[in-house]
C-alpha cells in the first residue's frame, strides 16, 4: 500500500519540476532539465498552416496575368478568374460540367509548372499544361482542351507571388497611368506643333521670299514645272500681295516655341526627339531619381512655358507688353502641382533592407516636397534583427514602419501598405495611388526573405498580415476631409479583434475529433523562421500539462510577478502530427508591442476608438443619472401625503391586468432584460445573428451559438442600460476565457 501511495506523490513532484522548468524557460529563454527540446530547422509550422502544404492544389489569387493590352480597369487578372471566364463561355454550349472539371485540372497543371520554375506568357504555359494533360487523357478531354484554347481571348505575362512580383505589378500599374497621361500631352504637343508650323508657313507665303520663282516652283512641284512661268507668276503676286508681314519678334518667338516643343524628351511624339533619347523615369534609388528630377526641372519649366505661350499665339491673344513680363519669370518658383502632374511620375523601387540613412533622408525629402514620385519600398525579410538592438530587443519591420508612419503624418502622401499576398485585392487602390496628383509610397512585404524553410512567399506574406506583423491598409488624402474617409483598414481579417481567431480540429490519441479555436499571433508568425528557434522549446506529449495555455490567452491576461501559466503554440511536424512548443517572455513582449501597434491602427480606422468610447461612457453616465433623478421624482410624486388604510381598489373595466414578474434566470444563462431595452443598436451591430429585435423593437438573444463569448461580454459592456447578462461561456476552448469571465462578473 505504501508503494502505491508513493508513486502518485513522486509523479506530482516530477510534474511540479517540469512546470518549473517551463516557467524558467519563459523567464530566461534557457532550457533547463530533460523535459524541453530545441526546435530545429523548418520541421514545424503553426497548426493553422497545416492545411496549406501544397499551394498548387488550392485555388487562390495567384498566379497573376499582366494583361498584354492593359486598360485602366483591367491591367492585371488572376489565373482563376480567367479560367472561370473560359468555363462560363464554354458552359453556354455544354452544361455537362465537363469543362469546369477539365479546366480546373488545367489550372492546377499551370500552377505546378510555375512552382517548378516555368515562366512566360499565359498562352505558352496554357499550351504546355494542356499538352501534358492531353497525353494522359482521352478524346473527350482533348476536345475540351482544344475548345477552351479557342475561348481564351487574352494573353499576358504570368507572374507568381515571388520576389519580383511587387516591382512588376506596380510597374504595370504605373505604365497604365503614365500612358494615359502621355496620350493627353502627346496629342496636345502634336496639335500645338502643327498650328505653329501653319502660322509660319502662312507668313512665309506672304513674304517676298515666299513669292520668289524658286519658292513657287518648289510649292507647285517638278511635275508641273514646264507648265508655269514662275518668273511672271512671281511678278504678278508681288503686285497683289499685302504689304504687311509677321513682325520679326513674333517670328523668332514662334520659331523658339517650335524648337522647344520638338526637342522635348519627356514623351515620345512623332517629329520630336527619337525614342532612344526620351527620358527614363524608372529608378532604383531615391538619390538618382531626385538628381534626375533636379536636372530636368529647367527643361520641364521651359516646356510648360512654351506650351502656355503657344496656346496664346495660336489664338492670336499673345500681347508682348502684357505677357512678356509674366513669362519672363515663369517657373521661377517651380511649377504648380497642376502643371507638374501633367508630366511623367518618377517610379522608384528600393529595398528596405538596403535603405541607408542618406537614402532614407532623400526619400522623406521627396515626399515632403510633394515631388511627382511613386516609391515602392519592398521588405523581403520582415524578421531581420534590429540593426540597433540585435537580439536584445525584438523589433520587427522597424525601418518600413517608421517611413510609413512619417509619410502618413505628412497628410498629402498616398500611402499603401500590403503584403504581396494581398496586392491583387488592392489592385484598384494601387491604380488610384498611381493616378494620385502627388507623391505615393507603397510599402510591400514580399515574403521572399528570411529563414522560413519550405514556406512559400505567398504563405509567408499572408501569415505576416494575419499575425498583425504587417497589416494591410491605405491612406488616400484625396478621399475626403477626415480619417474615416481617408484611412482603410478593413482588408485585414477580423479587424475588430486583437488577433484573428480560426477554427482548428484534430484527432486525439483516442481517435476523437477535437474542435478548438486558435488565435494566430505574432508568435505563430515568428515560429515559421528558423533564426528564432531559440525562443521556443518543444515539450514532449507526455510532459503536456494544464499550465500550458495558448499564447493568445496569455496575451489577454494581465500577468504580474511569477507567471502561473506558460504560453504555448500548437504546431505540426512534417507528418502533420500535433506538437506543443512553449514561448519565452521576450517573444511574448514583442507580441504585446505588435498588438499595441495594431491598436493604434484600429484607432485610426475608427475601431475601438478611445475618444469615442470615452465620450460614450460619459453620455451613458449622464443618461443613467438623469434616469435616476426622474425615477426619484416620480416616486416622490406617487407617495401619498397621509397613510390611511383603505380597501383594495377595484380596477375599472378595460384596465389591463398587471404584468407577471419575469421568471428568475440562472446566472449561468445568457439573456437580456428585454423589457428595459432602449433600442440603441449596440448589440445588433456587434452580431446581428446572435442579437435581434422582436416586434416591439426590443433586443433578445436569439441564438447564443451564433457568436463568441467575447461578443456577449463586449455587448454587455457596451449596453447603455446594462441589461445584457453574458452568463457562462458555451465553448470552453474559446481563447481568453479567463479574462472574459472576470469582465463578465459585474453583469451576472
Amino acid at each position: 500500500m505504501a508503494a502505491n501511495l508513493a508513486a502518485p506523490a513522486g509523479r506530482a513532484s516530477e510534474m511540479d519540476a517540469e512546470r518549473q522548468s517551463q516557467i524558467a524557460f519563459y523567464l530566461t529563454g534557457k532550457r533547463q532539465g530533460a523535459g524541453l527540446a530545441a526546435v530545429e530547422g523548418p520541421n514545424l509550422r503553426p497548426a493553422l498552416l497545416a492545411r496549406y502544404r501544397d499551394l498548387t492544389r488550392l485555388r487562390y489569387d495567384y498566379p497573376l496575368v499582366l494583361m498584354r493590352e492593359p486598360t485602366a480597369k483591367a491591367y492585371v487578372q488572376c489565373l482563376s478568374g480567367l479560367v472561370d471566364g473560359v468555363v462560363g463561355e464554354m458552359s453556354r454550349d455544354d452544361d455537362s460540367g465537363r469543362p469546369a472539371k477539365h479546366l480546373l485540372r488545367l489550372e492546377q497543371e499551370i500552377r505546378a509548372l510555375l512552382a517548378g520554375g516555368a515562366t512566360g506568357a499565359l498562352t505558352g504555359l496554357w499550351d504546355t499544361a494542356a499538352g501534358r494533360l492531353a497525353a494522359r487523357g482521352d478524346d473527350l478531354l482533348k476536345d475540351c482542351l482544344k475548345r477552351a484554347r479557342g475561348a481564351l481571348k487574352t494573353d499576358g505575362d504570368v507572374i507568381d507571388c515571388d520576389h519580383e512580383l511587387p516591382a512588376r505589378l506596380l510597374h504595370r500599374a504605373w505604365s497604365v497611368t503614365q500612358e494615359a497621361k502621355a496620350r493627353t500631352l502627346r496629342d496636345e504637343l502634336r496639335l500645338l506643333t502643327l498650328k505653329l508650323s501653319e502660322i509660319l508657313a502662312s507668313d512665309l507665303a506672304r513674304s517676298e521670299a515666299g513669292r520668289s520663282p524658286k519658292s513657287l516652283q518648289a510649292a507647285v512641284g517638278a511635275a508641273h514645272g514646264e507648265v508655269f512661268d514662275f518668273d511672271a507668276l512671281s511678278r504678278v503676286l508681288a503686285k497683289s500681295a499685302p504689304k504687311a508681314s509677321m513682325p520679326p519678334a513674333r517670328r523668332r518667338r514662334i520659331q523658339w516655341l517650335l524648337s522647344v516643343l520638338q526637342a522635348q524628351r519627356f514623351f515620345t511624339v512623332p517629329g520630336c526627339a527619337p525614342r532612344e533619347q526620351v527620358y527614363s523615369f524608372v529608378f532604383d534609388t531615391c538619390t538618382s531619381a531626385l538628381a534626375a528630377y533636379r536636372e530636368r526641372l529647367p527643361r520641364m519649366v521651359e516646356l510648360a512655358k512654351a506650351m502656355a505661350v503657344a496656346r496664346l499665339e495660336i489664338e492670336g491673344e499673345y500681347k508682348d507688353a502684357t505677357h512678356g513680363p509674366f513669362f519672363k519669370d515663369f517657373g521661377a518658383g517651380g511649377l504648380s502641382p497642376e502643371e507638374s502632374f501633367r508630366f511623367p511620375d518618377y517610379l522608384v523601387r528600393i529595398s528596405a533592407e538596403a535603405l541607408a540613412a542618406g537614402e532614407n533622408d532623400v526619400l522623406m525629402e521627396m515626399l515632403s516636397a510633394g515631388l511627382p514620385a511613386k516609391i515602392l519600398l519592398q521588405t523581403d525579410d520582415l524578421l531581420e534583427e534590429s540593426p540597433i538592438t540585435g537580439d536584445a530587443h525584438l523589433a520587427f519591420g522597424v525601418r518600413s514602419r517608421q517611413l510609413v508612419n512619417m509619410a502618413i503624418g505628412l497628410n498629402e502622401v498616398y500611402v499603401l501598405q500590403s503584403p504581396s499576398s494581398h496586392l491583387y485585392q488592392f489592385r484598384e487602390r494601387i491604380l488610384k495611388a498611381m493616378s494620385y496628383a502627388g507623391p505615393a509610397l507603397f510599402s510591400v512585404f514580399s515574403g521572399a526573405g528570411g529563414k522560413t524553410g519550405g514556406l512559400p512567399p505567398y504563405l509567408n506574406a499572408a501569415a505576416a498580415m494575419e499575425a498583425r506583423a504587417f497589416p494591410a491598409f491605405s491612406y488616400d488624402p484625396s478621399a475626403g476631409a477626415n480619417w474615416a474617409s481617408r484611412f482603410h483598414l478593413e482588408a485585414n481579417s477580423q479587424v475588430d479583434l486583437d488577433w484573428p481567431v480560426q477554427s482548428f480540429n484534430y484527432e486525439d490519441e483516442q481517435h476523437q475529433r477535437i474542435d478548438a479555436s486558435l488565435a494566430f499571433t505574432l508568435a505563430d508568425f515568428v515560429a515559421c523562421d528558423a533564426r528564432y528557434a531559440r525562443h521556443f522549446a518543444l515539450v514532449p506529449r507526455i510532459k503536456w500539462n494544464s499550465s500550458m495555455v495558448p499564447v493568445g490567452e496569455c496575451l489577454d491576461a494581465d500577468q504580474k510577478g511569477a507567471p502561473e501559466k506558460v504560453p504555448c503554440l500548437l504546431m505540426v511536424d512534417r507528418d502533420n502530427a500535433l506538437q506543443k512548443v512553449i514561448v519565452d517572455g521576450k517573444l511574448v513582449r514583442a507580441a504585446l508591442r505588435c498588438r499595441e501597434t495594431w491598436h493604434s491602427l484600429q484607432e485610426l480606422g475608427g475601431i475601438h476608438n478611445s475618444h469615442a468610447e470615452k465620450l460614450l461612457a460619459r453620455e451613458r453616465e449622464t443618461w443613467e443619472a438623469q434616469g435616476r433623478r426622474e425615477s426619484e421624482a416620480r416616486a416622490q410624486e406617487a407617495k401619498p401625503a397621509v397613510q390611511v388604510p383603505a380597501a383594495a381598489p377595484v380596477a375599472p373595466a378595460g384596465t389591463p391586468a398587471p404584468a407577471e414578474p419575469e421568471e428568475k434566470r440562472s446566472p449561468d444563462e445568457a439573456y437580456i432584460e428585454s423589457a428595459r431595452c432602449t433600442t440603441c443598436n449596440e448589440c445588433t451591430q456587434i452580431n446581428d445573428k446572435m442579437f435581434a429585435y422582436d416586434d416591439n423593437k426590443q433586443a433578445h438573444i436569439v441564438n447564443p451559438d451564433a457568436g463568441t463569448y467575447r461578443q456577449l461580454v463586449e455587448a454587455a459592456e457596451s449596453c447603455q442600460v446594462s441589461i445584457i447578462h453574458p452568463g457562462k461561456p458555451r465553448n470552453p476552448n474559446e481563447p481568453g476565457l479567463e479574462d472574459l469571465l472576470k469582465r463578465a462578473e459585474s453583469f451576472r
